[in-house]
């Protein structure tokens, strides 16, 4: 369970830490991640649009209203 890792810089280099195996195991996924799922693409439909072909949760179903209510959501989170 996770409850037997510590928190913070004690999980990767304690006693408890995960092991080096797991270690490369996340590393390798987040790798994965940034080199072919998470590409920055030039040309989308507005700044800072990240869909890159992959995932868009229906984006291109919405009318242009919801699109300017869901844009104005992230805005206001932060995340664009």
């Amino acid at each position: 369970s996770f409850d037997s890792f510590p928190n913070g810089w004690a999980a990767i280099n304690g006693p408890d830490a995960i092991t080096g195996t797991g270690l490369g195991q996340i590393v390798a996924f987040v790798g994965f991640l940034e080199l072919f799922v998470m590409k920055d693409i030039t040309g989308g439909e507005f700044v800072g649009d990240f869909r890159n072909g992959f995932i868009d949760f229906g984006w291109d179903t919405f009318s242009e209203e919801k699109k300017m209510q869901k844009r104005a959501i992230e805005l206001n989170n932060g995340r664009a």
